[in-house]
């Protein structure tokens, strides 16, 4: 049930961080976003090592998205607090993200080219969707869906690593019958 609940969830706060970058309203989108994270973070056995993820996922989010607005990839319409980097919004949208790590897509980890595969495919489509409901624009569709690939195609199967690491969803008792079981 944790699970459904949390792709429910991010599904949710992803439509609610598009449409109010597309909008005009970004705080909107940060704001359900937060509110979601601060809900994983009351449900986590570890709320620390669960933090520490988000946080990490949100650094690594805000960089990678800054660098394709440097590259003139992808523009914001809204929620960009400083020129030349990633709106709040979709930086919120990392670390949401974030949330689905240890949770609905928990099965994603050891499985590294799956994880890559899955980014490949799954993160340009993200943006495309996006940018069909206006919170993000591509000058360059073509380019800037092939870099997305190619970035998304290294980008899960490392975040799905760090996701390992910073586990503050299992138990102690459930990482130990998962490691006897190995």
């Amino acid at each position: 049930m944790a699970k459904l609940a949390n792709f429910v969830l991010f599904q949710l706060g992803w439509l609610a961080c598009v449409l109010g970058g597309a909008w005009q309203l970004p705080w909107l989108g940060t704001a359900l976003a937060a509110a979601i994270i601060g809900w994983h973070l009351r449900t986590a056995i570890r709320p620390r090592q669960a933090l520490a993820l988000i946080l990490l996922v949100g650094a690594m989010g805000a960089a990678w998205d800054s660098l394709l607005v440097n590259a003139g990839l992808l523009a914001y319409p809204s929620g960009t607090l400083i020129a030349g980097t990633a709106p709040h919004w979709i930086i919120a949208m990392w670390m949401l993200f974030a949330t689905t790590l240890n949770l609905s897509l928990r099965w994603l980890q050891g499985s590294y080219w799956l994880a890559a595969a899955g980014g490949a495919l799954g993160g340009p489509l993200a943006y495309y969707a996006g940018q069909q409901l206006g919170g993000v624009q591509m000058p360059d569709p073509q380019a800037a869906l092939l870099t997305l690939a190619l970035g998304w195609a290294v980008l899960l199967p490392l975040l799905a690593s760090l996701a390992q690491r910073f586990d503050g969803i299992r138990t102690k008792y459930a990482v130990s019958q998962a490691w006897a079981g190995r």
